[in-house]
């Protein structure tokens, strides 16, 4: 298993290529399936046109945080590894954002773990973004109303202010 976050961009099928050659050579005749997601940046968020986007994350804390995502799949179906890279920092549209991969002996397995931690880490994944709407700035998070309260609390008011 490896989860990493990422400073810089990065092509996901070549990362996948890469820990694939370790899979195969680890698993050699165990899995089945492979699952992947890769998730991009959009230009368009609600209707809005989004320039650009900022991720923010606590270093350590949000490692954590997607190692037991991965865990509660491992818990919860037969998987045998898992790849999950995340992007952190500036991005710009068609920017990859996250690469999940699952391998498991079966495809139905993979199909629903794979799914289970694109959900999980886009509902709950402590991650901060500021999307660059051209006019102005929009802020969201893991969820809409944890950011709200923590904005209430002034937590992010230094990402308000740039």
């Amino acid at each position: 298993m490896k989860i990493e976050l990422r400073q810089t961009p990065f092509e996901p099928l070549v990362e996948l290529g890469c820990y694939q050659a370790a899979v195969d050579e680890r698993l050699h005749g165990q899995y089945g399936a492979t699952a992947i997601f890769i998730g991009t940046m959009r230009d368009l968020n609600e209707g809005e046109s989004v320039r650009g986007m900022t991720l923010e994350h606590y270093p350590g804390m949000t490692e954590r945080h997607l190692q037991r995502i991965v865990e509660a799949a491992f818990a919860e179906w037969p998987l045998l590894d898992a790849l999950v890279i995340h992007r952190v920092g500036d991005l710009q549209p068609n920017d990859p954002i996250v690469l999940i991969a699952v391998w498991s002996a079966h495809r139905a397995a993979a199909f629903a773990a794979c799914r289970f931690v694109i959900e999980e880490l886009k509902s709950k994944a402590p991650f901060w973004k500021r999307e660059d709407m051209g006019a102005g700035f929009a802020l969201g998070g893991a969820t809409t109303r944890r950011v709200d309260r923590r904005m209430r609390w002034g937590w992010l008011s230094g990402m308000l202010r740039q």
